[in-house]
């Protein structure tokens, strides 16, 4: 494989409703698009999920685009690799900048996927084509509009419930839910809102028969959570802190937590991914696919990745409808009645991208080449 060009979009696409976490309230989203194109005109697709601002990760819009456009790209485009698979290796030499990367790796994919004529799922080794689905409800102004929320997701089929937390919303919140809804599949997601001090506010939270409480403490912890997880009965849930292969095998070997969850944005795109899985799988640790608010060519490759074996969980890949107006692919990702995706048998991600819808929302583009 030899990529002969890389360019980088950016779009804005205001969100149907606002998304809150512990981090701050999301009205829309300013989002990177990679598009490479190899010496026989054959193209692929990818996205940089980060956010528009360095909370989640250190990585954001602004300082992902630069690092892309002049340092990233410029590693790939002439080079000549063996496959997909060894693209994460030509931008190696920079240290971080994992979402950067793989908006790139993922196009390349996308892009020998296609030339295979092979469904990028098929491609990346996937064995179950459709995939369980939950979603992701954010902070909300009151109980009842989160409540509201819940019902909606609860009735279209949702095999799982994941609603935000923080230490002003967290135990209250999670009995309303339990009352209203029963023993429906819940969990509480905290993005690193507490520390060992909260540990008897935590504690509480075991009341619930909750999934999981992913990432309650700091961002970049595994030891404090080890320490956390021996001292609660709700199955712990890895999220920031896991950005690679020895990031996930430490955890195992520390036992800060039993479950990860693992975006393919955060730890570098589908190489780093399948490594993670496979050492998760060989180790029994679920993961399962979390999400950044992505548009349908990110929430794409989440399908095609949620289809190995160690994914085992529901994760937070949802229908188009619940973020976008209008999505940018055709046709939108959709949930069934049963709460499932099925994975497309077209080749590369399976979704055909829409370039007026794109052009519309571009806010600026740049070839690298």
């Amino acid at each position: 494989m030899k990529i002969n060009s890389i360019e980088l979009i950016e779009i804005n696409l205001p969100l149907v409703h606002f998304f809150e976490t512990s981090f701050g309230r999301t009205y829309e989203r300013r989002i990177i698009l990679v598009r490479v194109v190899d010496a026989d005109g054959a193209e692929g697709w990818g996205e940089i999920t980060c956010g528009e601002s360095p909370g989640y990760s250190d990585e954001w819009t602004d300082s992902a685009w630069v690092t892309a456009e002049k340092i990233l790209a410029p590693m790939v485009v002439g080079q000549e690799v063996e496959s997909a698979a060894n693209v994460w290796s030509l931008m190696k030499w920079a240290r971080g900048h994992r979402m950067a990367k793989a908006g790139i790796e993922t196009a390349c994919w996308d892009l020998e996927a296609k030339k295979l004529g092979v469904p990028l799922w098929r491609h990346l080794g996937g064995v179950n084509q459709t995939i369980e689905c939950g979603v992701s409800i954010g902070i909300q102004d009151n109980i009842p509009q989160l409540l509201d929320k819940i019902r909606v997701e609860v009735e279209a089929g949702y095999k799982r419930i994941k609603i935000k937390i923080s230490p002003s919303w967290d135990y209250d919140v999670l009995k309303a839910v339990r009352a209203e809804f029963g023993d429906i599949l819940l969990m509480g997601d905290a993005n690193s809102a507490y520390t060992l001090d909260d540990i008897e506010k935590l504690k509480s939270l075991d009341e619930f028969g909750l999934m999981m409480l992913e990432q309650p403490l700091p961002h970049d912890d595994i030891i404090d959570h080890a320490k956390l997880q021996a001292q609660i009965k709700t199955p712990v849930c890895l999220d920031e802190p896991i950005k690679s292969p020895e990031d996930a095998r430490k955890a195992i070997e520390l036992k800060s937590g039993q479950i990860i969850n693992l975006k393919n944005g955060r730890v570098g795109g589908h190489s780093q991914s399948k490594m993670v899985e496979q050492i998760c799988r060989e180790s029994g640790m679920p993961v399962w696919c979390g999400g950044m608010l992505e548009s349908g060519i990110g929430r794409a490759h989440n399908i095609a990745i949620s289809t190995l074996a160690g994914y085992t969980m529901p994760g937070d890949v949802s229908a188009s409808k619940r973020y976008w107006h209008e999505d940018i692919i055709e046709p939108a990702v959709e949930v069934s009645n049963d709460g499932t995706i099925t994975a497309p048998e077209a080749p590369g991600i399976g979704f055909d991208v829409d370039q007026r819808r794109i052009e519309k929302a571009t806010t600026r583009r740049v070839l690298i080449n």
